[in-house]
């Protein structure tokens, strides 16, 4: 039994207490999809999901009723082929990959063209401080996840994003730095 299937089953019970409904609701985790194209488009994704081959083990279908809500859906058995393990969906979709050693977690991290945010769990501080530094991405979260506050950048890299939000590094969004290269003849 690998800790993978630990984490799944943990993930899935987190699921069941994460249902949408009302926003302004405080008994709802999350509210509903944007618009009509949206919700359409992360069914779209669900049904390639399963069409490729993961395994669907929550949700994956809109609720019934008003409102566009879809559930927490949680695939297994994702592989980096497939659409729902390489694109970003913009819903409330997890696909959860398998690894055995470090160096093919890392390579998988890091083989897309995001970059926006990563999380690790360890508590082996020479792995935690070895695969951050290694992670192509913008922020790292170890042990939590969406942590921070207004202190801290917030900003991707490679297609996730240009610059930075938060923090003093943000002021450099809003100037124009000029380089004057002279030489003077005296």
């Amino acid at each position: 039994n690998s800790i993978r299937d630990d984490v799944v089953e943990r993930v899935l019970k987190a699921a069941e207490s994460m249902q949408p409904g009302d926003p302004l609701d405080p008994q709802s985790f999350m509210g509903a999809i944007v618009d009509e194209t949206q919700h359409r488009r992360i069914l779209d994704y669900i049904r390639q999901g399963v069409e490729e081959g993961a395994r669907l083990r929550s949700g994956g279908q809109a609720l019934d009723g008003p409102g566009l809500f879809i559930p927490p859906t949680v695939f297994d058995g994702v592989t980096p082929q497939m659409t729902i393990g390489r694109e970003e969906i913009f819903g409330p979709v997890l696909a959860v990959f398998g690894f055995d050693t470090e160096e093919e977690a890392v390579a998988m991290a890091n083989d897309t063209p995001y970059g926006l945010a990563a999380g690790l769990w360890s508590q082996d501080i020479d792995r935690i401080l070895r695969v951050t530094r290694r992670l192509q991405s913008g922020q790292v979260f170890v042990n939590n996840w969406a942590g921070g506050d207004q202190t801290m950048p917030f900003g991707g890299v490679k297609q996730s994003g240009n610059g930075r939000d938060k923090s003093h590094h943000s002021l450099e969004e809003y100037s124009e730095l000029k380089s004057v290269w002279m030489s003077l003849s005296l």
